[in-house]
């Protein structure tokens, strides 16, 4: 059983099985300590108990990462990737247009276009100096 805390800069290096039997050993670790807790232990029992939780927490985060991270290898070159793996966001910009959707133009706003273009408008400017404004 383990009397100090688990770093995590360890658990990196470690394999899936090594980090499963870590996990178990801290599970058990920490059931007995919460019947000793029940059972009238020391108090010190009870810090214990905080740092085992935060090292069964830390053993979790690691191997949920590297199989996250595994994931995201296996499916890099697919069409689709699992909700999980995609960028969260917001709702509304999930559903928005990509570039290339937002940029297409139908045949008909083609034609539209081609024959009835934009019409480009030349405004003449008077300049009237300050003197001679109504204004003031």
């Amino acid at each position: 059983m383990s009397t100090t805390k688990i770093k995590a800069a360890q658990l990196w290096g470690k394999n899936k099985d090594d980090l499963k039997k870590q996990l178990v050993d801290l599970k058990a670790e920490l059931a007995s300590l919460r019947t000793q807790k029940v059972a009238g232990g020391a108090n010190s029992k009870l810090t214990k108990i905080h740092d085992l939780r935060k090292s069964i927490a830390r053993v979790l985060t690691v191997i949920n990462a590297t199989q996250r991270s595994q994931l995201r290898i296996f499916y890099k070159n697919k069409k689709y990737l699992p909700l999980d793996l995609r960028p969260k966001k917001t709702r509304a910009m999930r559903r928005r247009l990509s570039k290339h959707e937002s940029t297409l133009v139908s045949e008909k706003q083609k034609k539209r276009q081609m024959h009835f273009p934009q019409r480009k408008y030349a405004v003449k400017v008077r300049f009237v100096p300050r003197s001679m404004d109504w204004c003031g």
